[in-house]
């Protein structure tokens, strides 16, 4: 696909990656090496074609702009509340109803990629992210705002792992590491950034604002693809078949999973909407449909294309990557969700006070991820991630520190700390668990992560 590309493009001219070379002899691994090598052809080795390089910068921006819109509205549910004059637990549902679509669309990523070009998946998800982007800033209701919390939700669930397969498969193996420091970027600083983004929208501005202000860059990003990005089927694309059963399990299993942890908190003040079936039975059921979803998946494995093909989980490194991973993520989209809440209704300080406290978090995390990306092209993950763990280790343990006494001057430095060290677990992890994938499992492996 990358070839095809690449010949459409041949009245670009063939420029070095504005990024110097690195020359340093030690690889990530030579296993993951050696895989990478094969996926890239010879005299491409150093090279980035414009056109590429313009291509892949417009999706991170994109990608960052759409994982930044998930943590938009923390902050913002005590207005919410007020303005469309619904109890808390009806307002979470713009955060739940967001999850349950992430649940239901990203397991589904991997299947897409695989079946239709960069061009059409790329497109239609930035033009369902836009549609649900006016919907949401339109909203005279909060079932409108709703409608397009679900439509930006779909967008959301398949741009992380279709960037994370572009990158795979355009970048040259030598700058695989600055590749995932820029998506370590998007994962890293856009949730962290949220919270602060979204105190500085409503210092100024109505909530409504929060949504149509990243309606421009939707729509920005949509017409770039359209221009860029290869139309090409993947390898073996137009013999990838729906199985109905598996997206109705991923469905049920995935959203129900994630429905019943949201519910957890009850009809409480910040709870995941009050359902009446009690969480822990709707978790079981789910998990118990997830295990039949499994074995679906390797039966399919063996006669045709599978949903989700489940054979990335063969690979160590990969399940070692998704374990950390999941971990900074959760604890990280944790935090900018609980840090507002408890600075607003515990120490008493407005929105946007809260935002600007977290905003040298977020924007260290920014910086520290292309940076961090540069030195995996140099050392092995083990230099980066055991320093990264033990500080990040560190600053959960300060997080239980806080209560109605604590200065907002040291959550800020303990957000900050944590922002820092996050990059240097997740952007090493990346490069070296996708890496040792296959190039033809590449969007399987960027959709389970994902996922995951």
């Amino acid at each position: 696909m990358h070839e095809t590309h690449s010949a459409s493009s041949s009245n670009l001219p063939e420029v070095e990656h504005p990024l110097p070379a690195v020359t340093a002899p030690v690889p990530i691994v030579s296993p993951v090496e050696n895989n990478l090598k094969n996926s890239v052809s010879a005299p491409r080795a150093d090279k980035l074609e414009r056109a590429d390089f313009l291509l892949l910068m417009v999706m991170v921006i994109a990608a960052f702009i759409l994982i930044l819109n998930e943590t938009l509205l923390g902050v913002a549910l005590p207005v919410l509340m007020e303005d469309l004059h619904v109890a808390a637990s009806t307002t979470q549902w713009s955060s739940t109803g967001f999850m349950l679509t992430m649940a239901v669309v990203t397991p589904a990523s991997g299947f897409i990629i695989s079946r239709f070009s960069i061009r059409n998946v790329f497109v239609g998800a930035m033009a369902v992210f836009s549609i649900g982007s006016l919907a949401a800033g339109l909203a005279p209701t909060f079932g409108f705002l709703l409608l397009g919390r679900i439509l930006q939700a779909m967008g959301t669930g398949i741009i992380m792992p279709l960037l994370m397969t572009t990158m795979m498969r355009l970048v040259p193996p030598s700058r695989i590491g600055r590749a995932m420091g820029l998506i370590g970027m998007v994962i890293s600083a856009a949730p962290a950034l949220g919270p602060t983004v979204s105190g500085l929208i409503l210092g100024i501005g109505t909530w409504h604002w929060l949504f149509l202000s990243v309606l421009p860059i939707g729509l920005i990003a949509l017409f770039v693809g359209l221009k860029l990005a290869p139309n090409t089927l993947p390898e073996g694309g137009e013999n990838q078949c729906l199985d109905v059963l598996s997206m109705i399990l991923s469905t049920l299993g995935f959203g129900g999973l994630v429905l019943g942890l949201s519910s957890l908190g009850g009809s409480s003040a910040h709870g995941g909407g009050g359902i009446s079936l009690n969480p822990w039975i709707l978790i079981a059921i789910s998990a118990a449909i997830l295990v039949v979803f499994v074995m679906r998946q390797l039966q399919l494995q063996k006669t045709s294309s599978p949903f989700m093909d489940l054979r990335v989980f063969k690979s160590f490194p990969f399940v070692l990557t998704v374990l950390m991973s999941s971990v900074a993520m959760g604890v990280l989209l944790g935090s900018s969700v609980l840090l507002p809440l408890y600075t607003v209704n515990v120490l008493g300080l407005d929105s946007l006070a809260t935002g600007l406290m977290l905003l040298p978090g977020g924007i260290l995390s920014a910086l520290m991820s292309p940076i961090v990306g540069n030195l995996s092209d140099k050392f092995s993950p083990r230099v980066l991630v055991i320093p990264g763990a033990t500080l990040f280790a560190g600053s959960i343990w300060l997080l239980t520190l806080f209560d109605e006494n604590t200065s907002p001057l040291f959550v800020g430095l303990v957000y900050l700390i944590l922002s820092a060290v996050i990059p240097f677990m997740n952007t090493p992890m990346m490069g070296l668990g996708l890496g040792s994938l296959p190039k033809h499992l590449y969007s399987y492996g960027s959709s389970a992560m994902t996922t995951v």
